[in-house]
């Protein structure tokens, strides 16, 4: 066991999160996957247990080599990177993917592989790693907004413009957090601002486009706009389907649950493995197992805080705040849409729902966070062999 543990540096707390979570996933997904093995295979959840299980495996391998990886060489992957989820998420939009009938214009199906690929969350963590590079290069420059609107405006609205017709979500969610990183990065407080109101103005523009204009955005700017308008709007209970059943779960679990593998609302509740997986956990383990998923993700943004405060320049500062920070507010998003705080989004719970890209983009940016705490670590072990080694006390009492 040591001999393994001497492979895995950074963070042990992040580790262990990681861990948990990904154990604690099997049950859940063995679970909620009964209701897709009845209704599209045949009758076996095994396979869907076996696929999760290779999404993880993956996304281990993905996790292990990243955070190997010094985080500095992250930013010129960022330059390079840049330009071309630009051009994958130009393709994603294009191509219009079906999934069992369905209009899926997130995703990318890769060729001669047979499967599909969510470019958007790809594109954020680039976007939040270009973000953090720009900021730290220009710490401490006086800057002025002209200055800025090439170099770090127009990539993030152009990032964000091809993501945001087929995934409001997930745009909107990656505006906030840049907004909120351009603020830690001592960005003007004045010049944020005037971004907010670009951001609000190109949105209201794109919405009445999109509302006088029906078939202008061949994706799915008609199911996010309908799914705002049934959250504000609650006397259409079917359009609210998936809200009422997940609320159902929740009441059905009580404190402690119905029991692992016991839900009955997974049987009716759409997207059951993904989306809405929060709502079978708290009807199978009940409040006190929802309440622990929630704690796992709020001490992964606490130890996620702390390697950027201990981080050694600006960029890990700033890097670990930007690619980690969206694991979790996607994870607590997720949960208030189970409990109706929030409109459905189609966000994933991070490592505990099923979906390749979900888990292998969690650990991309999980990775990359751990690289920033590895750095940290190798400091102060360097720090402290060189007070050994200055220490004549200490050499004598290792010669005795």
């Amino acid at each position: 066991m040591k001999n393994i543990f001497q492979y895995i540096t950074g963070d042990k707390g992040i580790w262990g999160v990681i861990m948990l979570l990904s154990v604690f996933s099997f049950l859940p997904v063995y679970s909620a996957s009964s209701n897709l093995a009845y209704l599209y295979g045949d009758g076996s959840t095994l396979p869907y247990l076996l696929k999760h299980l290779a999404h993880l495996m993956l996304g281990f391998g993905i996790l292990y080599g990243v955070h190997k990886i010094p985080y500095h060489y992250f930013r010129g992957l960022s330059l390079l990177g840049l330009p071309v989820i630009v051009i994958l998420l130009i393709i994603t939009i294009s191509e219009g993917t079906t999934i069992s009938g369905a209009n899926a214009s997130r995703w990318l199906r890769i060729p001669f592989v047979g499967i599909t690929f969510q470019t958007s969350i790809l594109a954020g963590v680039v976007l939040m790693t270009y973000v953090a590079f720009y900021l730290a290069k220009t710490k401490d420059k006086a800057l002025r907004f002209k200055e800025t609107i090439l170099p770090l405006w127009l990539p993030v609205f152009l990032v964000l413009g091809l993501i945001l017709p087929a995934n409001f979500s997930t745009a909107a969610i990656f505006f906030v957090l840049t907004v909120m990183l351009v603020f830690i990065g001592g960005y003007p407080l004045r010049y944020i601002g005037i971004v907010l109101g670009a951001g609000l103005l190109f949105l209201t523009l794109f919405v009445l486009t999109a509302k006088a204009v029906p078939g202008l955005f061949p994706n799915r700017v008609d199911t996010w706009i309908s799914r705002v308008e049934n959250f504000t709007d609650k006397s259409d209970a079917e359009a609210n389907y998936q809200i009422e059943k997940a609320k159902i779960a929740i009441a059905s679990g009580g404190i402690t649950g119905v029991g692992p593998g016991k839900s009955k609302q997974k049987n009716f509740l759409p997207e059951s493995t993904s989306d809405f997986i929060y709502a079978i956990i708290v009807e199978e383990f009940g409040l006190l197992g929802g309440l622990l998923v929630m704690f796992l993700y709020l001490f992964l943004l606490f130890r996620i805080v702390v390697i950027a405060h201990k981080a050694t320049s600006v960029f890990g500062k700033l890097l670990a705040i930007g690619v980690g920070t969206p694991i979790v507010f996607m994870a607590l998003i997720n949960m208030a849409v189970a409990v109706e705080l929030f409109p459905v989004t189609g966000q994933n719970l991070p490592l505990l729902s099923s979906g390749g890209t979900s888990i292998w983009m969690t650990c991309l940016a999980l990775g990359m966070v751990l690289s920033v705490s590895v750095k940290r670590e190798k400091l102060v072990q360097e720090s402290k062999s060189e007070e050994t080694e200055e220490n004549p006390l200490e050499i004598l009492s290792e010669t005795i």
